[in-house]
């Protein structure tokens, strides 16, 4: 496997405590006259969002394999690759996209945008493309946000989803 290869493969817990009407409720972890916040990649009173940054896993070792940030342009996510995590006995630490087929050939990896034309429908994400920069091909893309914002399950596809890979990222 090529060291870029990008294979396209919470709990919820809720704490009341009885408070004084005055003051606001309390988890354990809080110490009083704190409020908790929202959580990861959302704002106060909306929805999680896959926008921002997510740790790729490696199939095979289960090891991080890159940093991903996605960001939301005019209602459309796309993606690029932050980071690369190296294995020991992987030498070229500058990766280029040498087996692409598109304006992509030869740019590059770290910087890259992988995914593109992600449109968001609730919790799902679909209408996109991602680009494996080990092979060079590029698939149709959807991905699936946990209702907590934690994980992101990306997909990608020939045809039809039954015929794909799915990935879980986990957001940094």
């Amino acid at each position: 496997m090529t060291p870029l290869r990008m294979a396209l493969g919470g709990a919820l817990l809720l704490a009341v405590a009885l408070a004084p009407v005055s003051a606001p409720a309390q988890t354990p972890a809080q110490a009083p006259g704190q409020t908790q916040g929202p959580a990861p990649g959302q704002t106060q009173g909306t929805a999680p969002t896959a926008a921002g940054r997510w740790k790729t896993i490696d199939d095979k070792t289960g090891a991080p394999r890159s940093v991903v940030v996605i960001e939301e342009k005019g209602g459309v996510f796309e993606g690029r690759i932050e980071r690369i995590f190296f294995r020991p006995d992987e030498t070229d630490t500058d990766p280029v996209c040498s087996k692409c087929t598109d304006a992509r050939k030869g740019h590059k990896t770290i910087g890259m945008t992988i995914l593109t034309g992600l449109k968001r429908d609730g919790l799902g994400y679909a209408g996109g493309e991602i680009l494996d920069p080990g092979n060079g091909k590029v698939y149709r893309a959807k991905m699936t946000l946990s209702a907590d914002g934690a994980t992101l399950v990306v997909r990608g596809f020939i045809g039809f989803s039954l015929f794909g890979r799915s990935q879980t990222w986990l957001r940094e």
